[in-house]
């Protein structure tokens, strides 16, 4: 049975064409019907239609008859986005063998690389395609050299396809069937072991664990024990992804399935873990090796608006982590906004994907502090604490230095941009490394700067300046010493915490003064005037006022004298003047977002 199974993975850079691809695959094999057809088959999130990018790795088992044998080839559709690497570093350990799909129209770029790093690092056998040659401004023989030379392959063996017209997809599916192997059975032992690569959570069936079957199988009422957590359940339900989740009897070795467990708490079953029989002796049983923990490169505090929705918020969180592994939580609690918790994140565009969801599945509204690093601070008593806020941050008489991380980053462009880049990098702190080059025509840029420098708007200053050709990714490199300060922001004279932030102690002026200007488009007018203040511990660095909303107290006056009007004028002008010294000004929630962004 093993030998009739074909497991894979499309990876390419984001927008290059994976689900449509898929979307074909499916037609194809008559996975879906026609009349039930539509764009982004695979894509369940209204988030992932409306940007049209994949944020979860999703299943689904195909059926297929090649040369008189009919084959169960199961699929994994993964993300494109440097921030959601870590579902594809989950897909690529459950499969034999990944498709590597290239744009026609824009080349090799960042995350082809790196995917392509990560599936070779598996082992895996890499089946290149260049997409969307049908499109007027294709550039195929030149990306099938780029292609070419990156594998060390002929140009001869890559596939010319279009996802869209369906040309040439059937040779591709053919091509995995022949030349991605059948799942290897290298345990000997009589043990059952699923690795679990994702999960999810229903009402009334618990946690769903997503699972390869490596050895052994699983069936309908098996009594199941989760490794690492010693977590015991019966398998309620096992199945497939049709894509929807489909009921079956059994899971067998080299399989990709769905086991419900019933489990109520979502922390009993973990991303990585391994699913084996109840009765399994701990002696001799050695589970599966599971993925490298992600390390969170972004962090941020959620605080419910409403107080009574912490609890709302922690369970929410603990259901989002069953669907997004690389999600790291911790309880945080601040003076000015309560309880909640301290989120880390892959970077920003996860930071905005998650906000969206808990607004969206939870209907929770959130205040959302301003995105930072980790920063590592030593002493004068030669502790190292960690700090990934700016509110946590000590007095700077109680330490000595404080350093930052670091990152290596590649930037992937045409070499006609190469000068508009280099200017763009020069503009953040930097350190060049090297040029390299890809062909004839495509550079590769290596640089190492620091993170905080990198994850908020730089990407798409990148893709603004080289018109969307160039691409970027980057990899952790330890940390280094800075002059680094706190910089906060005074509302109307009030301390706004989410707002603070760690900036470079010769930016902070610039970055001050950026900050109060935005706020001052994007803060609502009040009834009284207001200051926006930045400050650099007691010295105020930065100034705007938004004047107060004017209501036109007069407008009912039909006649008298001028002095009935100027009472009225001086009345307004007095409760004003009240207002300021006594109101407080409350921040919409949209605010919060729209200053995440520099």
């Amino acid at each position: 049975m093993a030998q009739e199974i074909r497991n894979f993975c499309i990876i390419a850079h984001i927008d290059h064409g994976k689900s449509t691809l898929a979307d074909r695959f499916l037609e194809l094999t008559g996975t879906v019907q026609k009349r039930q057809m539509k764009e982004q088959y695979l894509d369940t999130m209204d988030l992932e239609r409306e940007r049209g990018i994949t944020i979860k790795l999703q299943p689904v088992r195909m059926h297929y008859a090649l040369d008189g044998t009919e084959y169960e080839l199961n699929l994994i559709d993964t993300p494109g986005h440097v921030d959601f690497s870590y579902e594809v570093s989950r897909s690529l350990a459950a499969v034999e063998g990944a498709i590597l799909l290239v744009d026609a129209t824009k080349g090799v770029q960042a995350q082809t690389l790196a995917n392509l790093h990560l599936a070779q690092r598996q082992g895996l056998t890499i089946i290149p395609a260049v997409n969307k040659v049908d499109m007027v401004n294709a550039r195929t023989a030149q990306v099938k050299e780029e292609l070419a030379y990156l594998l060390g392959v002929e140009e001869s063996d890559i596939l010319e396809i279009s996802g869209k017209t369906g040309h040439n997809v059937q040779q591709l599916l053919e091509r995995v069937i022949r030349k991605v192997p059948a799942p290897s059975e290298r345990w000997h032992d009589t043990w059952t072991r699923a690795i679990i690569f994702d999960s999810t959570f229903d009402a009334y069936k618990g946690v769903i664990a997503f699972v390869r079957i490596v050895s052994g199988s699983i069936r309908q009422n098996d009594k199941i024990l989760a490794w690492a957590t010693r977590s015991r359940a019966d398998a309620l339900e096992v199945g497939y992804f049709a894509p929807r989740l489909t009921a079956g009897r059994t899971l067998t070795a080299g399989q990709i399935g769905y086991v419900a467990t019933g489990l109520k708490d979502p922390g009993e079953i973990r991303v990585g873990d391994t699913l084996t029989m109840a009765g399994t002796d701990p002696a001799g049983f050695e589970p599966l090796p599971g993925y490298r923990e992600m390390r969170p490169m972004v962090f941020a505090s959620f605080f419910p608006e409403n107080a009574e929705q912490y609890d709302e918020l922690k369970d929410a969180l603990g259901k989002l982590k069953l669907t997004d592994a690389a999600l790291q939580y911790e309880p945080e609690s601040s003076a000015g906004l309560g309880r909640g918790f301290r989120l880390g994140f892959l970077g920003m565009l996860h930071v905005e994907i998650v906000s969206e969801r808990l607004a969206r599945e939870f209907g929770l509204k959130l205040i959302v502090t301003t995105p930072s690093v980790q920063y590592e601070v030593l002493m004068n008593d030669g502790t190292t604490e960690y700090v990934r806020s700016a509110a946590l941050l000590p007095d700077p008489s109680r330490w000595e230095k404080i350093a930052e991380p670091i990152v290596s980053l590649e930037i992937i462009l045409p070499a006609t941009y190469l000068g508009a880049v280099m200017e763009l990098v020069a503009t953040i702190r930097n350190t060049y490394v090297a040029t390299e080059y890809i062909g004839t025509e495509t550079t590769v840029l290596k640089y190492t700067v620091p993170l905080s420098e990198i994850v908020t708007e730089f990407y798409d200053h990148l893709k603004s300046v080289s018109q969307g050709y160039a691409s970027m990714s980057y990899e952790p490199a330890g940390v280094q010493p800075y002059d680094l300060v706190r910089l906060d922001i005074l509302v109307a004279g009030e301390l706004v915490e989410p707002f603070s932030r760690i900036v470079p102690r010769e930016q902070a002026q610039h970055i001050g003064r950026s900050m109060v200007t935005k706020l001052k488009e994007v803060l609502p007018k009040q009834w009284f005037e207001v200051t926006l203040q930045a400050a650099l511990g007691g010295k105020i660095i930065a100034r705007e006022t938004i004047s107060a909303l004017r209501k036109d107290v007069t407008g009912y006056l039909y006649g008298g004298d001028v002095t009935r009007k100027m009472k009225l004028l001086k009345k307004q002008a007095e409760g004003k003047k009240r207002m300021k010294t006594e109101g407080r000004v409350q921040i919409p929630h949209d605010v919060f977002l729209k200053m995440l962004k520099k």
